[in-house]
């Protein structure tokens, strides 16, 4: 009896060591589709008309599918793809300026000693507690004063100094060993060289992390350009979809979600170009701080 009951009690200890990991799967799994659902939503919406997307109970699958409001969108009167060209360029360039000072800042504030160095650290991070809105008012007056209004060089400069990717290269630096500096000085590297050379090189897990951080941020950064740019050319898409489908009277959902979805596009684009470098940017970043 004992040599029959053994097999039975070795399966049910596999079993009960098995079933927390399969509790915890079956949660992450609804989890992952409570996360897609907005993303299926919005892609449904955007194949709707009016009437439908606006009604009550919502419809999870549409009943009258059209291609109506991305015709609109693409092929109607508005700018849209001049729009997509202003938010690529707009992006890109701030997120190539954010990779760039994030990682000389990140540098010398990983790999060099001077006087103040965590003071002024300490203050780059406390600019990341602050509220956006705060910034505005003196951003409008440099803007002002320096004729940046609906241009892209306007729309770009908050994104030069970026506190985030300050702090995300410092904590990267520091587990670059110091060696390989030391071994370039004494081969006559300068400074520059040693960093364009070694560090930035060895640094592809952040900057492929900081870009896709960068890209998104500077897309979606609807609030700063909606107080910037007023000439309808120079819209970036997100300011261009919100007033292409809302007026004083009206708003047209099926209008939003095809637009809204056509921004997402670029974003996933961006992502799925950079995924290889995010996850493991973002955890050797913070092995050492």
């Amino acid at each position: 009896m004992t040599t029959a009951s053994y097999p039975k009690s070795r399966k049910a200890k596999k079993w009960f060591r098995r079933t927390p990991w399969m509790i915890g799967l079956f949660f992450a799994l609804i989890l992952a589709l409570a996360s897609l659902l907005p993303l299926y939503w919005m892609i449904i919406g955007s194949f709707k008309i009016q009437t439908n997307a606006m009604s009550v109970p919502p419809e999870f699958w549409p009943s009258m599918p059209t291609i109506e409001n991305w015709q609109k969108l693409l092929f109607g009167k508005s700018p849209t793809w001049r729009w997509l060209l202003n938010s690529v360029v707009v992006a890109s360039v701030a997120a190539a300026f954010a990779v760039l000072t994030s990682a000389l800042a990140g540098y010398v504030f990983g790999k060099k000693e001077f006087p103040g160095r965590t003071l002024l650290f300490w203050l780059i991070i406390i600019t990341m507690m602050l509220p956006k809105q705060i910034s505005l008012i003196p951003l409008f007056i440099l803007m002002r004063k320096l004729h940046g209004f609906n241009t892209y060089w306007g729309m770009i400069v908050p994104w030069v100094a970026y506190p985030f990717g300050i702090f995300l290269f410092k904590q990267y630096m520091q587990s670059i060993p110091n060696e390989l500096l030391e071994a370039a000085r004494i081969d006559g590297a300068s400074e520059l060289r040693s960093f364009f050379s070694i560090i930035l090189p060895l640094s592809k897990p952040a900057v492929g992390a900081l870009s896709i951080f960068a890209f998104v941020a500077a897309w979606n950064d609807f609030l700063w350009q909606l107080i910037l740019v007023t000439e309808r050319n120079m819209f970036t898409l997100p300011v261009g979809v919100s007033k292409l489908v809302s007026n004083l009277s009206n708003y047209d959902l099926g209008l939003a979600m095809a637009g809204a979805t056509f921004a997402f596009i670029p974003m996933l684009i961006v992502f799925l170009a950079f995924q290889d470098y995010f996850v493991k940017g973002i955890t050797l970043g913070a092995v050492k701080g």
